[in-house]
């Protein structure tokens, strides 16, 4: 099971659909707005998601949860919409600021 997850996690990160949840995770784990050349091993990002979910990864914690994990996607679902709607403004002009 372990080696067909990370078979899909290869075929799945490499897709334009998903890209925007990479890329959306990575900058708000580590706080920055600089991507990485590559996307995360399916490991990193696991943890990532299970750390927006409420994970403290500390060393005697184990693995993350189900259910933290799932906490963590619903997370991600919000940021990586609004990085995608973000996005898409910035790339057609659209932002528009009240006064």
């Amino acid at each position: 099971v372990e080696h067909e997850a990370k078979y899909l996690w290869d075929a799945i990160r490499s897709s334009p659909v998903i890209e925007p949840e990479w890329q959306s995770l990575y900058c708000a784990t580590h706080n920055t707005i600089i991507l990485p050349k590559k996307p995360p091993s399916l490991h990193d990002a696991v943890l990532w998601i299970a750390k927006l979910g409420g994970f403290l990864g500390r060393k005697c914690d184990g693995e993350p949860g189900v259910k933290t994990i799932w906490r963590g996607l619903g997370s991600l679902h919000y940021i990586a919409s609004t990085w995608e709607l973000l996005h898409a403004a910035h790339k057609t002009g659209d932002i528009f600021v009240d006064t």
